[in-house]
């Protein structure tokens, strides 16, 4: 009997609208009993599942980060397997996965079956795959239209966080964790439960997706241009390491700020300052290559 499929892919995603009927042909030959469903607003997308839930074998997303974060309280809930075909801008979460961005290729890997457990995020009330951050990403996310990513693609991230850096000014927030209390002066605090966020940087260099913890960095510079030879380290993980990067591993954190200061959960701005983080251990089940 064919497994049976529902295939969600974000129109307006970069490549979503025109890689649609290659990816029901692709799947299709692969043996898969598709139903293909779409919706203008990615925030239905969780209504889409729980309506198909008792109808399916698995979901398929196609799109980016931001896709599958609206998919993914709504996986939580149903515990259906989950196959990703990586047609967004900076697919991070296909990165630390390790699915290739080829249609044809991620097609394979969810056929393919290796089914393995990951964490997520969590962040008041919020589930993230990759990262949730405040500062730097905030102000990046909020002038990364969906006009500038579909015309500029990748490169879009990184002319965008130039200028941001460039007009960077430092906040005062408190981070405690296990009992203990760190105030710090930053320009950034991001939590990572994957490696990759932002186009390919990574939140901690040795950071996978199933080692039960939460990976937190602060960026605690006085002036933009110290960032400047952090960035090929940041690519690589390797920031915490320098002195003005403060790292912290742990299960939950707290960070309290003067202010309510907005926060990003994989590229989408979703709830504020003051937060709790925690890690949600082996979650849910993601279609992978095999080891």
């Amino acid at each position: 009997m064919n497994p049976r499929a529902l295939l969600l892919i974000n129109r307006h995603s970069r490549q979503g609208k025109e890689r649609l009927s290659e990816a029901i042909h692709c799947l299709e030959t692969l043996g898969f009993h598709v139903i293909p469903e779409s919706t203008e607003n990615p925030t239905h997308l969780g209504d889409v599942i729980r309506n198909y839930q008792h109808e399916i074998d698995l979901v398929i997303v196609g799109g980016g980060d931001g896709t599958l974060n609206a998919a993914v309280e709504a996986i939580v809930d149903t515990q259906l397997p989950l196959g990703i075909l990586p047609l967004g801008t900076a697919n991070d979460l296909a990165r630390t996965l390790g699915i290739p961005n080829s249609l044809p290729e991620a097609c394979q890997i969810i056929a393919g079956g290796q089914l393995r457990r990951i964490d997520l995020g969590w962040v008041n009330g919020k589930y993230f795959f990759n990262v949730a951050s405040l500062g730097l990403s905030v102000k990046i996310t909020q002038r990364l239209t969906k006009e500038v990513k579909r015309r500029w693609g990748i490169f879009a991230y990184a002319a965008t966080a130039l200028q941001v850096i460039w007009e960077s000014r430092p906040f005062h927030a408190e981070i405690r964790i296990n009992n203990q209390s760190v105030h710090v002066k930053t320009v950034q605090i991001a939590v990572g439960n994957g490696r990759y966020y932002g186009g390919g940087m990574a939140v901690f260099h040795d950071a996978t997706i199933d080692d039960q913890r939460l990976d937190l960095y602060s960026l605690e510079i006085k002036h933009w241009w110290e960032i400047i030879p952090l960035l090929p380290a940041m690519r690589q993980g390797r920031h915490i390491h320098w002195q003005n990067v403060r790292a912290i591993q742990g299960q939950e954190i707290e960070v309290y700020t003067r202010k309510p200061r907005p926060i990003n959960t994989d590229g989408e701005i979703t709830t504020h300052t003051p937060a709790v983080f925690r890690v949600i251990p082996k979650a849910i089940g993601v279609l992978v290559p095999p080891l």
